[in-house]
């Protein structure tokens, strides 16, 4: 199976050893970040620091000014942890150590953009702005994510990109110091805390028969016992048919999704026009639609009719790719597998762990992180792909 692992550009540059270190776990390709959110990272071999701190959300070479004149949204350049063409820098090492080199791209998951253009955000039901989650809806941020998606995807000798958040973004989001576990909301409750309610989205609901101030009241509504404790929110769409009542839940998945798939054929149309001829468009991806974060809710028929294939999350299992794999054969779907263990990630089992998504339809595999990970964890890498091969 072919592997690809994820890498930084800040775990290449300034470190010559880097290139040839990630060629010797045995993959043939990486993954490498040209656009990202805001992190902090380690780099447990790199000469020169140990923690980089990407203060926001960033292209990590220079933006086509051209491109970008008058307009906005646009994206932000990084600062010290990326600077100039962190991205073209680290590509031009990688492939000289003879590593095939694919874009991966962050699109709808942006704190900076949220805090500076408060409008881009997705707003919940009691009013709450989230800045790291731009409401896809809107067009003058649909007309960004598409932009983005083409200049940061087509860098010049990438062979591919992997887009990820290509989708809605929630309530869920793994940040700094998050404080929003103390309830459990389940899925149910996830959707219902990620409905958006900006006058874009008011408008789409209307469209859908519905009226937004009083789906929003019926939001509330429904959540209240949840906030006591007094009820579960669990049961996947059922349960959010439970809470909202079946009519009104599933008019706002049709808008969402109307809103999700319409952005996911125009990015991969814009990357396309592009790229050259050859040139792989994979998605990260969740098989049910309605779920929000970096790997977006996506139908899987639909999307493997628009992209050439998905990145699927497995650690932990594999069930995921089966709906991605029950669509039939020539699509890619590369089982994206945590090999850092202080991240939940398993690499002494890599061999078995890639077996069983290999017989799930897997037919690539992807190994989140090359720089992230111990040197324990990079020899768990290196005799997991040998043993595959």
């Amino acid at each position: 199976m072919k592997a690809s692992a994820f890498v930084y550009p800040w775990d290449v540059n300034g470190d010559p050893e880097a290139p040839a270190r990630v060629a010797d776990l045995g993959v043939a390709q990486v993954t490498l970040a040209a656009a990202y959110h805001s992190t902090r990272a380690l780099t447990p071999r790199h000469p020169r620091h140990r923690v980089v701190t990407a203060e926001h959300a960033a292209v990590l070479y220079p933006p086509d000014a051209a491109r970008w004149e008058g307009r906005e949204p646009r994206p932000y350049g990084a600062g010290d942890w990326a600077p100039g063409d962190a991205y073209g820098e680290a590509a031009a090492a990688l492939a000289d150590a003879g590593l095939q080199v694919h874009t991966w791209v962050v699109l709808a998951h942006n704190s900076r953009l949220g805090a500076e253009h408060p409008h881009t955000c997705v707003v919940n039901a009691y009013g709450d702005r989230y800045p790291w989650a731009p409401c896809i809806a809107r067009p003058a941020t649909r007309a960004y994510l598409t932009a983005l998606a083409a200049e940061a995807a087509v860098r010049p000798g990438a062979h591919g990109t992997e887009l990820e958040s290509l989708g809605w973004y929630g309530l869920a989001h793994l940040h700094a110091h998050d404080k929003t576990g103390g309830v459990a909301l389940g899925d149910a409750g996830q959707y219902l805390m990620s409905l958006c309610f900006c006058p874009d989205c008011a408008a789409g609901y209307g469209g859908q028969g519905l009226d937004a101030d009083a789906l929003a009241a019926a939001v509330r509504t429904a959540l209240e016992p949840v906030w006591r404790g007094a009820a579960p929110s669990d049961g996947g769409w059922a349960g959010v048919e439970k809470l909202l009542g079946a009519a009104p839940a599933n008019a706002t998945r049709a808008w969402r999704d109307d809103r999700a798939r319409t952005l996911q054929e125009a990015a991969v149309s814009a990357v396309r026009a592009a790229a050259p001829d050859g040139f792989q468009v994979l998605l990260h991806a969740d098989p049910v639609s309605y779920h929000c974060g970096a790997n977006a809710g996506v139908d899987p028929a639909h999307i493997l009719s628009v992209a050439d294939g998905v990145v699927v999350p497995c650690t932990g299992g594999a069930g995921l790719l089966t709906p991605f794999a029950e669509q039939g054969a020539g699509a890619v779907l590369a089982a994206n597998l945590t090999v850092v263990s202080g991240m939940g990630g398993s690499p002494r089992t890599l061999a078995s762990d890639a077996a069983r998504a290999r017989d799930l339809g897997a037919t690539e595999l992807r190994l989140y992180h090359a720089g992230l990970a111990s040197d324990g964890d990079l020899e768990g890498v290196r005799a997991g792909l040998a043993a595959l091969t």
